[in-house]
């Protein structure tokens, strides 16, 4: 089934994903993928824990080019893969934990005590504690919170998280309430070491100005015998999934045409970003020379990315198990289903769409094809694309399906065992001589 000019108007405009050398090495070994789905029987996301080591390396790098400490947390709840942790500890991260799991995880895995902070709301008391135990750096969230912190009696490092101003979020505290923490609250065993906030989207200008606001409340609580010296702007770093054009071509002309039964969303994650990640935490310390006032007043910025230190580190690998011929205005695509469900790529609880095109494999010629991919559930909504991706040739039973730089969040964070299919399994991919890899399952 080739694709003719008039065919193209139901098919999505390609995303091709940015592909690392990794990458393409998997995609170019005749046997490895064939041989994991074999062992696994079903679907399962490959993690290359080697390019974690790499973005966080970068983060390092833009902190010292701007002579500013700085300190990254990985936000754990982005992947639960034990490999990320390792990475994470053999690079010189700490990790940002939400609950006792968590932070077990983190330790189990090498990350000391006071190499992880600890967020999330109104933490149980077996939380606070565990984390007090081990040193780590708390943010508190609420008075409530600290008080019963206070009360376990345990020496305890702590953040104030504070609410932004303008903000109708639930996490953080008022102007009001920080001032109660800061004046009217004995800590008795508990050190202030700063604030931290969290902002939605991905401006770089406003997280800078925040901070650089933030300092002046650094230098009061310094003044009221607080040792402040942390202050944390939190995670939030864009991930460029696919080139410019890619992007700007289907932002211009996506239109229900382009999806299974006139399927349409709202919303989509900005799958290209001119500054992610690393360049991203640059143009915050460069706005309004945010470097220089943190170097003059000695506070270290702490970042807590997720998503961002696991870009370009795994996929998700799906079975054809199943494919239709279908049409769309009188032209003809597949509906193809595998051996998965959405669930593995979770950009549906946003109610949208991951849109990085999957890998047709193994990779040969043919006539290029639309396709949409349906889950192997008796949900209607289960789709893992609705949108009629240019395949190269016609997916045939027994094809993989390759969904790149799916680490974050896609992966795992709404996973489960629907229909009593099992979890999608962590592959892990470590390089061997002769440009080889050999593989694990994850630890985690």
């Amino acid at each position: 089934m080739g694709l003719s000019g008039a065919e193209s108007a139901i098919t999505a405009a390609p995303m091709p994903a940015h592909r690392d050398g990794w990458e393409r090495r998997l995609l170019d070994d005749p046997n490895l993928l064939s041989d994991i789905a074999f062992a696994v029987g079903g679907p399962f996301h490959v993690m290359y824990p080697a390019r974690v080591g790499q973005n966080i390396r970068e983060f390092r790098a833009v902190f010292a080019r701007a002579g500013v400490e700085g300190a990254v947390f990985y936000g754990k709840k982005a992947n639960k893969a034990a490999c990320v942790v390792r990475a994470c500890a053999e690079h010189g991260a700490g990790v940002d934990v939400a609950s006792t799991a968590e932070l077990s995880s983190a330790l189990a895995h090498g990350i000391r005590g006071d190499e992880i902070m600890v967020t999330g709301p109104s933490k149980c008391d077996e939380l606070l504690w565990l984390s007090a135990r081990h040193g780590a750096l708390i943010a508190i969230d609420e008075l409530g919170e600290l008080a019963r912190l206070v009360a376990l009696g345990l020496p305890a490092r702590v953040l104030l998280r504070v609410l932004p101003p303008g903000s109708s979020s639930r996490f953080g505290l008022s102007d009001a309430e920080l001032a109660t923490a800061l004046t009217d609250t004995p800590l008795g065993s508990v050190r202030l070491e700063g604030f931290s906030f969290h902002l939605s989207g991905y401006d770089p200008m406003a997280r800078a100005e925040l901070a650089a606001a933030l300092v002046e409340r650094c230098r009061a609580a310094r003044a009221l015998g607080h040792p402040v010296f942390t202050l944390s702007i939190g995670g939030g770093f864009a991930v460029d999934y696919v080139p410019a054009e890619n992007w700007r071509a289907f932002a211009e002309n996506a239109g229900q045409d382009w999806f299974h039964a006139d399927k349409r969303f709202d919303d989509y994650y900005p799958y290209h970003c001119a500054t992610p990640g690393p360049a991203m935490l640059a143009a915050i310390l460069a706005h309004g020379d945010l470097a220089t006032l943190l170097r003059d007043n000695a506070i270290r910025l702490a970042i807590e990315p997720g998503r961002a230190l696991l870009d370009r580190a795994g996929s998700t690998v799906f079975r054809v198990q199943g494919a239709k011929d279908r049409a769309a205005r009188g032209y003809p695509y597949l509906l193809l289903t595998v051996d998965g469900t959405s669930l593995s790529l979770s950009e549906q609880w946003f109610d949208s769409e991951y849109l990085p095109d999957p890998v047709l494999w193994p990779v040969r010629p043919g006539d290029p094809t639309p396709a949409s991919v349906g889950a192997a559930t008796c949900l209607e909504s289960d789709m893992l694309s609705w949108r009629r991706i240019p395949l190269p040739r016609p997916a045939e039973i027994g094809d993989l399906l390759v969904y790149p730089n799916t680490a974050g969040y896609q992966m795992d964070s709404n996973e489960s065992a629907f229909h009593q299919l099992p979890i999608p399994p962590k592959v892990v991919l470590h390089d061997a001589p002769g440009e080889r890899f050999r593989w694990t399952f994850d630890a985690g």
